[in-house]
């Protein structure tokens, strides 16, 4: 039995199945549509890594598209019903590219929110706020990465939570799904920040950390 499906085989792919492979959980790899590219990184990533393409049989209870809103969408809307019993992470942050000065969803929603109107699985929202590189090593600047995590399921928040704790993560529940609308806005903030050339230090290799009162 695979433990994590990864959609996806890009920079965020790698980051989450690197500290998958860190966690001791094995790895389901599905590319987009060249298989070619996810057997690459699964030779890269070590053992522990099967690969395949988007339309395969899921079989990670926790599935984590590596991809953008729109992708995501349509791949909850490819799978339907295969979902069903699934842990759903959704990573993403629903960036109108168009202007890159907003979210492109509603006002008092988010992406997790609308995904989970239109799957049966149990949607958590995690990752969003934490960029690929960083995800690769777990830290920055010898710091944990904080993982923010969002969920209206205990189990499936649970799962979520013991899988960023077990890869060296710092796993931070903030709250019911409907706070992913201020996860997303975070990591909205966090792109902008990295995107800022007036700011070369946070270019996608920063971190969110948040500090406990000793």
């Amino acid at each position: 039995m695979t433990d994590i499906t990864i959609i996806g085989t890009g920079n965020m792919a790698r980051g989450l199945a690197s500290r998958a492979i860190a966690a001791g959980r094995s790895v389901q790899l599905l590319a987009h549509e060249d298989k070619a590219k996810a057997e690459a990184l699964a030779n890269e990533l070590g053992s522990g890594v099967t690969t395949g393409v988007l339309g395969d049989s899921v079989e990670g209870q926790i599935v984590i598209p590596a991809v953008y809103f729109d992708a995501s969408k349509a791949i909850v809307s490819q799978y339907g019903e295969a979902l069903s019993g699934k842990v759903y992470v959704d990573i993403t942050n629903p960036v109108d590219f168009s202007t890159f000065d907003s979210l492109a969803v509603a006002a008092g929603s988010s992406a997790a929110e609308e995904l989970q109107k239109i799957t049966p699985a149990t949607v958590v929202k995690a990752f969003n706020t934490t960029f690929a590189g960083t995800l690769v090593s777990g830290e920055v600047s010898g710091q944990q990465l904080d993982v923010l995590i969002a969920g209206d399921d205990e189990s499936a928040v649970k799962a979520v939570s013991d899988f960023a704790s077990a890869a060296g993560l710092n796993a931070i529940t903030v709250g019911p799904l409907r706070r992913a609308q201020q996860l997303e806005q975070t990591g909205f903030l966090n792109i902008l920040l990295s995107a800022n050339d007036d700011l070369p230090d946070f270019q996608w290799n920063s971190a969110l950390k948040f500090l406990p009162a000793v």
